[in-house]
């Protein structure tokens, strides 16, 4: 073969050989990554490191914290206010007794048997009465408010409440003082101290008076006797007294 010829073949060869290299280093070279877009989206970070990063970022200061606006509470409503009650203007009067049947009278006008309420009674001063068959009447002047007011009329309880100035006549001589008697017994309070003495009302053996002689006389179970005057003669206040304090000695004897 000439030497042109060889030498065109070797170059031919040669050129053959250099762009088939450079065509394998074109393709099997590492394509450079292109720098981040703004637009583009972002890879997501992966969840351990996510969890890694929220374990390790610090809590933000209270003082930088935004203040949270606290919203006020509406107050409660106001109860609605209770109707309020006219006060009265009349009275009513409730009338009881420890008796059946017990006639009651007001200002002299018969209103009714106890236990009985009475209406509508004008305020202020009334006269009273209540009557049962065997007991004391029941007599009073009674004061009526603009409300309600209860009287319980105990017939059954001795009342007893009586005093008098008088003069006790011994055998000898005489004194002065103040003979009271009381459901508990009777009593002689003498002027100088020395003979007084006080007598139940159970140990009456006798009680009289004599109304001519001015002279109230009391025995007693045990045997004593006592002769009273009045200072003044007043044989009347000598009877009242034996009047009230012998009814209320023979209601307890009687067991009341």
């Amino acid at each position: 073969m000439p030497g042109s010829v060889r030498l065109s073949v070797i170059i031919t060869t040669s050129v053959v050989v250099l762009g088939i290299a450079t065509g394998v280093w074109l393709f099997t070279r590492p394509i450079p990554a292109l720098p981040p877009s703004d637009t583009a989206p972002r890879p997501a970070e992966p969840a351990s490191r996510s969890s890694e990063t929220a374990r390790t970022t610090p809590a933000p200061d209270a003082m930088s914290a935004p203040a949270r606006r606290t919203v006020p509470k509406a107050a409660p409503a106001a109860p609605a206010a209770e109707p309020v009650e006219a006060a009265p203007t009349t009275g009513t009067l409730r009338i009881e007794a420890d008796v059946p049947d017990a006639t009651v009278f007001l200002d002299r006008v018969g209103v009714g048997t106890a236990p009985l309420t009475i209406p509508n009674v004008a305020p202020g001063s009334h006269r009273l009465n209540v009557s049962a068959t065997g007991y004391d009447g029941y007599s009073e002047t009674i004061d009526v408010p603009a409300g309600t007011r209860t009287i319980a009329v105990a017939f059954k309880e001795v009342k007893l409440d009586a005093k008098l100035d008088v003069i006790h006549k011994h055998g000898v001589g005489s004194c002065r003082g103040v003979l009271s008697a009381t459901p508990q017994g009777l009593h002689y309070e003498a002027a100088d101290g020395k003979d007084s003495f006080s007598v139940p009302l159970t140990d009456f053996a006798a009680f009289d008076v004599d109304y001519l002689a001015k002279n109230l006389r009391l025995r007693t179970k045990q045997g004593r006797t006592f002769n009273f005057g009045d200072p003044d003669g007043n044989a009347d206040r000598l009877f009242v007294f034996h009047r009230d304090v012998d009814k209320a000695q023979k209601r307890i004897a009687s067991g009341h």
